[in-house]
Formats: C-alpha cells, sequence, structure tokens
C-alpha cells in the first residue's frame, strides 16, 4: 500500500511537472529573456532591442537538442514536481484528508492544491515577489530564511483557519499568515536596476499564474491517483 501511495505520488508529480514546462516557455522565460538582454551591457535598453535579443535568444535555445535551458527546465520541473507531490500527498496523509472515488477526489485536491500554492507562492511573493536577473536582492541566505518561515507559517495558519472549527484559532491562524510579513521580508541594499518595471511586474503575475496552473494539475492528479488506491489495494 505504501508503495502505492510513493507511485500515484510520483506520477502525479510527473505529468505535473511535465505540463509546467510549456507553461512556463509562454508566460515567464520570454521574460526572463528580456531581463537577461537589459542585464548584459552589451545589450541594448530599448524594449525592442530586449524583444529582439530575448526571441534570438530562444530561436537559438530551442534548436539546441538536448542542451541548453529548455532541457535543464524539463529536469528542474521534473524533479520539483515529484518532490512536491510527496511533500502534498504526505499533508493529506497527516491531516486525514479522504479521496473518495470520483469527482470528489479531484475536487478535493485542487483544494489542496490551491492551498499549497497559497503557502508556497503567493504568501511569500506578497513581500518577497518573484524577480527577474538583473532586478535588486537581498542577500540569498537572508531570502531563503524568510522565505521558509513564510511557508511554514502560513500552513499552519491555513490548517488554523480552514481545519479547526474553534473561532479563536482561526483568528491565530490569521494572525501567524500576517506575522511573517509585519515583521518584514529582506531589502537589497541597492535598489537601482537596468530592467523596466513593467518586466519585473509582468514576470511576477506570470510567475504567480503559472504555479497555480501547476498546483492545481498536481493537486487534481493527486486526488485522482490516491482515490484509486485503497480499491487496488484491497483488489
Amino acid at each position: 500500500m505504501i508503495v502505492r501511495l510513493l507511485l500515484a505520488a510520483i506520477a502525479a508529480g510527473l505529468i505535473a511537472g511535465m505540463a509546467m514546462t510549456p507553461a512556463q516557455y509562454v508566460k515567464t522565460i520570454p521574460l526572463i529573456m528580456q531581463a537577461e538582454a537589459y542585464e548584459n551591457p552589451e545589450a541594448g535598453h530599448s524594449h525592442d532591442a530586449a524583444e529582439a535579443a530575448g526571441a534570438h535568444e530562444l530561436a537559438q535555445e530551442d534548436s539546441m537538442l538536448g542542451f541548453g535551458r529548455f532541457w535543464d527546465t524539463v529536469l528542474a520541473n521534473l524533479v520539483a514536481g515529484a518532490g512536491f507531490a510527496l511533500m502534498l500527498a504526505a499533508v493529506a496523509l497527516l491531516t486525514g484528508v479522504e479521496f473518495p472515488a470520483g469527482r470528489d477526489a479531484i475536487t478535493r485536491g485542487l483544494l489542496l492544491g490551491a492551498g499549497a500554492w497559497f503557502c508556497v507562492q503567493l504568501a511569500p511573493s506578497m513581500s518577497l515577489p518573484p524577480a527577474v536577473p538583473g532586478f535588486p536582492y537581498a542577500d540569498l541566505g537572508d531570502r531563503q530564511s524568510w522565505w521558509l518561515i513564510t511557508v511554514a507559517a502560513s500552513a499552519v495558519g491555513l490548517w488554523c483557519m480552514v481545519m479547526r472549527p474553534e473561532w479563536f484559532l482561526k483568528a491565530l491562524g490569521l494572525a501567524v499568515i500576517v506575522a511573517p510579513h509585519l515583521w518584514g521580508s529582506p531589502v537589497p541594499e541597492d535598489l537601482s536596476s537596468e530592467v523596466p518595471a513593467y518586466i519585473a511586474s509582468a514576470y511576477a503575475a506570470a510567475s504567480l499564474a503559472t504555479t497555480l496552473f501547476f498546483w492545481l494539475l498536481l493537486g487534481g492528479l493527486l486526488g485522482y491517483f490516491l482515490s484509486r488506491v485503497p480499491e487496488e489495494g484491497a483488489a
């Protein structure tokens, strides 16, 4: 039974990770390439120059059979998808979420994926949004520490608000979610950047949109696959 649970989670993660790659190539990677054109001192700083450089690089990398950004992205998405699926399955088991056969399993999986997206993506980005290359960054260690604390606090707070009936726990959950943002995220020392603000804002929005697609797909697939495990195990 444990093996079937693991295989169900890994299958959901690999499918969601593979589906994430074309979504990124449509929404986020072109913006990264535009930002890299501004980051390169030899590139022009006009909007047209950035678009031309980004399109040229995209065409080059798409023709690099087996090398470059595309296959690195595929591999990273597969590994991340499998890892996140295992974590999401563990959360479902620990919190007692059941996946009955039929549409209810997919619905519960979608809700679980939406909650994970809120904790992992949306909540941290409220104070520390995704940034493109060339945009000012705070210290990596400080950002990682703040992100981990925010994800953990958001998960605990969301569990209190959704899974517990007591009103004081719901209020406590909200306070826990807000606490890291009141404390404040790391701020870079130098805020200057050659990258236009519209590219940075478009990337942040596109990143949240693509990760929402990933987490919803992962949750739905996980709910469907896990709903079939007890039946197969009994057989």
